[in-house]
């Protein structure tokens, strides 16, 4: 039995970028649960991948605000340079603090944040990437109760992160592209 989930975090690095556009392509408007995407990207690209999503989808689709609360229906783009932490109340924080895993913002500071507030009402997924940033993450996501998926090395562009997810914790899930899309409409009702 799948519990209520409040919350789903999508973490990526290279390769990811289509995987997240066909997660989110003709979705429709009315999604009831906010969606919060991190990827690793230079500051140069800031308002190209909010903009690029924007137009795949029907979600509404924004940049991350600090003390911005998570609101259904929302698909929220973490900015370039800062990590994402989450208050107490589930609202956003943005933080400029040392890079974790080479990169900032870090998958893994995002999942852990965000599993202390949500714990088991919290979705994370991991697509392609070339570094372990969200392993750990992940692994703490599982253990506070939360749902984790892992994008299929196999079919991942760059298969290093799933892959390294994969050896240190059984993920609840491991999809290739289409999978993940069912399982997060599944969600949604």
């Amino acid at each position: 039995m799948i519990p209520d989930i409040r919350l789903i975090i999508i973490g990526g690095s290279a390769g990811s970028l289509q995987v997240i556009l066909k997660l989110f392509t003709e979705t429709g408007g009315n999604y009831p649960i906010p969606v919060v995407i991190i990827v690793h990207r230079s500051q140069s690209s800031e308002r190209l991948l909010e903009e690029l999503i924007g137009l795949k989808t029907d979600m509404q689709v924004k940049e991350i605000e600090e003390k911005e609360m998570p609101q259904p229906g929302w698909l929220y783009i973490c900015p370039p340079d800062y990590h994402l932490l989450f208050e107490q109340d589930g609202s956003f924080m943005l933080d400029y603090s040392e890079k974790v895993n080479f990169s900032r913002p870090s998958i893994d500071v995002a999942f852990q944040s965000a599993a202390d507030v949500f714990g088991d009402s919290l979705a994370c997924i991991l697509l392609s990437g070339a570094n372990a940033d969200g392993a750990e993450g992940l692994a703490y996501v599982k253990y506070k109760g939360g749902i984790t998926i892992v994008q299929s090395p196999g079919e991942a562009e760059v298969s290093y992160m799933p892959q390294q997810a994969l050896l240190r914790k059984k993920a609840d899930y491991v999809l290739a592209t289409t999978g993940i899309r069912s399982f997060i409409e599944s969600l949604a009702n």
